[in-house]
C-alpha cells in the first residue's frame, strides 16, 4: 500500500519537475539554475515562487525571500516528524516536504513511520531531481514559450498546489486578501515585491 502511494506521488511530482525544470530554462535562465536549486532547495511551490519572481524581473533577494517565506512552515512539519529522524536528523532535514510528512504521520508506530519517511523522502528527491534535469533539455528545444502559451504555466501550477488548502475559510480569506493586496501594488512596486506585500494578507486575515 505505501509502496503504491509513493509511486502514484512519485509519478505527479516528477510531471511538475518536467515542467518546472522545461519553464525555468525556456524562460531564459540557465540549466545550472533550476538543477542546482532542485538539489539545494527541493521544494516545487518554493522554486516556482522564486523562478517566479525571477522571470518577472525580480531580485534574486526578492526572490529567495518569497520561497523562504513559502517554506516557513517546514518548521511545524520538523518538529513533527523529529521522532524518525533520529542521528541522521541533518539528513533527513533536506528530505522534509509536505508529501513526506504526510506519509509519515499516517503510519500507526515507530518502525512504520520511520520507514515511510525516508521510502518517501528519498524517492521524491530522486524523482523530482532526474525530472527536473531532463525538463531543462525539453526547455532548450521549446525555446519561445510564450509562442505555445506556456507564460501561464507557472500561475497554472501554483494555482494547483494552493487549491486544497483553500478549504479552509481562514486560509481562503487570507488568499484572498493576500491576492488583492498584490494586484493592488502592482502598478507601483519593483517586480517580486508584490508577491511580498501580499504577505500582509496572513498578518490582517
Amino acid at each position: 500500500m505505501l509502496a503504491r502511494d509513493v509511486s502514484l506521488v512519485c509519478l505527479a511530482d516528477g510531471i511538475v519537475g518536467l515542467s518546472f525544470g522545461a519553464l525555468t530554462v525556456a524562460g531564459g535562465l540557465p540549466v545550472w539554475v533550476p538543477v542546482l536549486m532542485s538539489l539545494l532547495v527541493f521544494a516545487g511551490g518554493a522554486q516556482f515562487s522564486a523562478v517566479g519572481v525571477l522571470l518577472g524581473g525580480g531580485t534574486p533577494i526578492a526572490a529567495a525571500a518569497t520561497g523562504l517565506l513559502l517554506n516557513a512552515r517546514h518548521v511545524p512539519f520538523g518538529f513533527a516528524v523529529a521522532d524518525v529522524l533520529g542521528k541522521l536528523r541533518f539528513a533527513g532535514a533536506h528530505l522534509i516536504v509536505d508529501e513526506s510528512v504526510a506519509f509519515t504521520l499516517a503510519q500507526s508506530d515507530p518502525a512504520r513511520r520511520r520507514a515511510a519517511f525516508w521510502a518517501s523522502g528519498l524517492s521524491l528527491f530522486v524523482v523530482w531531481n532526474l525530472c527536473v534535469l531532463a525538463g531543462t533539455l525539453v526547455g532548450r528545444a521549446i525555446g519561445n514559450t510564450d509562442a505555445l502559451g506556456l507564460d501561464a504555466a507557472y500561475p497554472a501550477v501554483l494555482l494547483a498546489l494552493v487549491l486544497p488548502a483553500l478549504r479552509d475559510r481562514g486560509t481562503r480569506r487570507a488568499a484572498l486578501l493576500g491576492g488583492a493586496i498584490a494586484l493592488a501594488t502592482t502598478p507601483f512596486l519593483p517586480a517580486g515585491l508584490p508577491v511580498l506585500a501580499a504577505l500582509v494578507g496572513l498578518v490582517i486575515a
